[in-house]
């Protein structure tokens, strides 16, 4: 029969730096706490497909529109681009007016945007079941809650600027009356169809339909138009599509997929009517203009013929080389181009500011056509006299009859465009609601809750792990210069054991039985028995048969040890006296049924003798000295002489006394106990104490004038962190 001890690495390749230590670690952290992260990224998965069941759905509306390029015929006296040769960029421009006030705020008027009627649901879950259609049920008969197939109709609501923004509850008295309340007060009872009045006339109310039943209640609110149009403005998108191609997506949200419908819908025909208003303004206006210039520019026609006229009468007939007059054509369509632009400047001025791009643009042009005549002038005016003459002469003649031909057939132009303006948007597709909502994205929120939660689970596991951080394994704490005695396994059968009892005002948990005696085979008491033969050889060397055990905090399984260590002991034939020494918070004799008083604290007061205090357990060679009742200052009772003579006195009777001592950094009996013993171990927890514990543990001992033996690693499991940051022990026994 053989014991095979096996080192199980890590990995097949030893780890090279801390950091690959680190990732060993966190890989473990996760590996241990895979439920923890389960349970968290299942809470995050269960809230994210709550949201997306119970959130509003919101729809949206679109619409498809062109704004085409102005014709002539539109407004003739503005088309400066063909003049300028360039195109203006529209959409920009358009945008801004389907978002501006004078469109928004019509269709907040004309739909009754600024009314909102909000029914008192079941909360959190009400939209849900309107949504889903839940009818009434019979228990909610005379709620004010409003369920699904129930609303009523508002035909007018008109309050008082002071008002505006706030609720108003309207309670449905029966299917033909109501009344309205403000604040909890109420106001007054209105019928269905007929206009009411509140508040001194200051609240005008006309519902127009009533589907509800009796004590149901709808908050109405009137907002003012501003607020209206803001909204408004928010739920509304345009979005223009390609390159100077003028067509342009409009888009509009609502948790309401009729209202959305509506609302997209008279905002655009009322784009396209102050559009076709616009264009037609713009076309009488450039008719008012020609008509003042027509007459001008005939006087002056006829002033440059008669001129001409008496200039021939005088000086005969002047004939002009083919260079002259070609100069002359050249300069009559020169002057032609820049009245034009003048014209064009007068009219666009009353628009545009001299730093708007078209109006900059005409500048530019007419600029460089006055150079062009000027240079031509240059040349006329190295001419002869009377050739110069003429030339002017027939130049301002036929400069008038060009304009003149131009402006007649403008108003001509401007006459069809006030007769037959269309404006120049098309509407390509009319408003419609997409059947699904557009949000809430059930799918991907609940893709998103999922992958949060995990992320959260890890990262909170990762955290807890990295700073609280207790040790893990023996050789982290015999890098403090302490050896390791044994490392005692978690024991899955103790945990079946442990019971609540009354400690003070808080329930603690002890062990309802000896798990030695239990389960004598478990493997934490194959690991005491381990002990067992440590001590037998540590202890030759001490001046006694005293062992204090002890810890750096308390819960760590400090009393566990004492219990079984002692059990395990007396077992094997010895005579053990076990000591609860915490009379704070002491339950050793819980774990053994007996009564705990009289013991320790009654000893060293003098108030009882050793044999009234000390108690068999029922294993054969171990007795129990309790812990005894809570006295005021148990520091001050183990400084006194008694304690030495009971372990005086323990030499003759017993082969070996273990003291349950509490926790060093808690209290400062260790430190008095530790000088009246020859062996003194200290428990640490797994994953509990930290090497920092466990070192200042130690220090205050030294301190003390106690010097510590050894370190009992306890409650030790296997978990994936150890495994793959220090690799595990497997044992195989045959």
């Amino acid at each position: 029969m053989t014991v095979e001890i096996r080192n199980i690495p890590p990995s097949q390749t030893a780890p090279t730096s801390e950091e690959e230590i680190d990732l060993n670690r966190i890989a473990g952290l996760i590996v241990d706490h895979k439920w923890t992260i389960i349970g968290v990224t299942a809470l995050f998965a269960t809230l994210g497909t709550l949201y997306a069941l119970l959130a509003t759905p919101i729809y949206q509306s679109d619409a498809l529109v062109q704004v085409e390029k102005e014709s002539p015929l539109t407004t003739p006296m503005l088309n400066v681009n063909s003049l300028l040769g360039d195109s203006l960029p529209q959409a920009d421009g358009e945008r801004r007016i389907m978002m501006s006030r004078h469109v928004l705020g019509q269709a907040v008027t004309d739909e009754r945007l600024d009314v909102m009627i909000e029914p008192k649901l079941v909360p959190l879950i009400g939209g849900f079941l309107v949504r889903n259609e839940f009818p009434r049920p019979e228990f909610a008969r005379g709620s004010s809650m409003v369920w699904a197939g129930e609303g009523i109709g508002v035909g007018h609501l008109d309050v008082d600027p002071v008002y505006q923004g706030e609720p108003f509850t309207l309670r449905v008295v029966d299917a033909q009356s109501y009344a309205l309340s403000f604040e909890g007060r109420m106001l007054g009872i209105g019928v269905i169809d007929e206009p009411a009045s509140f508040l001194d006339g200051k609240v005008n109310l006309t519902v127009d339909r009533i589907e509800a039943p009796t004590g149901a209640e709808f908050d109405i609110t009137q907002s003012s138009v501003l607020v209206a149009v803001d909204d408004l403005r928010k739920r509304f998108s345009v979005a223009a599509e390609g390159q100077e191609t003028g067509v342009m997506s409009l888009y509009l949200n609502d948790p309401d997929p009729e209202r959305a419908r509506r609302a997209l819908s008279s905002i655009v025909q009322l784009y396209l009517a102050q559009n076709i208003e616009r264009s037609s303004a713009q076309a009488a206006q450039s008719l008012e203009f020609l008509q003042q210039q027509i007459p001008k520019i005939r006087d002056q026609l006829d002033q440059a013929e008669n001129a001409l006229s008496q200039y021939r009468t005088q000086h005969g007939s002047i004939d002009l080389p083919l260079e002259n007059q070609s100069i002359l054509q050249r300069l009559v369509n020169v002057d032609s181009q820049i009245t034009d632009l003048e014209f064009s400047e007068a009219d666009i001025s009353t628009r545009f500011q001299r730093n708007h791009p078209t109006y900059a643009a005409l500048l530019q042009k007419k600029s460089q056509l006055q150079r062009e005549r000027d240079s031509l002038n240059r040349q006329i005016n190295g001419l002869p006299d009377t050739q110069q003459q003429m030339l002017r002469m027939q130049r301002d003649v036929g400069v008038n009859q060009e304009v003149y031909v131009q402006l007649m057939n403008r108003m001509e132009e401007a006459n069809i465009a006030r007769a037959s303006t269309v404006g120049n948007v098309r509407i390509i597709d009319d408003a419609s609601v997409k059947p699904t909502p557009i949000s809430p994205k059930r799918a991907l929120i609940v893709v998103i809750s999922l992958l949060l939660g995990a992320i959260i689970g890890v990262v909170w596991v990762v955290l807890r792990g990295i700073f609280n951080r207790g040790v893990e394994s023996a050789e982290e704490i015999e890098g403090l210069d302490l050896p390791v005695y044994t490392t005692v396994p978690a024991s899955s059968e103790q945990a079946k054991l442990t019971r609540k009892v009354k400690s003070g005002k808080k329930d603690k948990l002890v062990s309802a039985d000896l798990l030695a005696r239990r389960f004598p085979g478990d493997q934490s008491i194959e690991a005491l028995r381990n002990l067992r033969t440590s001590l037998h050889f540590a202890m030759l060397e001490s001046r006694d048969k005293a062992l204090m055990i002890t810890g750096p905090s308390p819960d760590i399984g400090k009393s566990f040890v004492c219990m079984n260590l002692a059990a395990v002991c007396a077992q094997a034939g010895q005579r053990v006296l076990l000591i609860d020494a915490d009379m704070r918070k002491g339950y050793l004799h819980h774990t053994f049924k007996l009564s705990g008083r009289p013991g320790l604290s009654e000893l060293l007061s003098n108030t009882a003798t050793q044999a009234e205090v000390i108690h068999p357990t029922g294993i054969e060679g171990l007795d129990l000295l309790p812990r005894g009742g809570l006295p005021p200052n148990p520091s001050e009772l183990l400084m006194q002489p008694s304690l030495q003579l009971l372990l005086e006195s323990a030499k003759d009777s017993y082969d070996l006394v273990i003291i349950d001592s509490p926790p060093v950094l808690a209290v400062t009996d260790a430190g008095i106990i530790g000088h009246q013993v020859g062996t003194t171990l200290l428990v640490a927890r797994f994953q509990r104490n930290t090497r920092k514990e466990i070192d200042v543990a130690r220090k205050r001992l030294v301190n003390a004038g106690v010097s510590v033996k050894g370190v009992i690693l306890n409650a030790v499991e296997r978990k994936a962190t150890t495994v793959y940051s220090y690799g595990h022990y497997e044992y195989r026994y045959g």
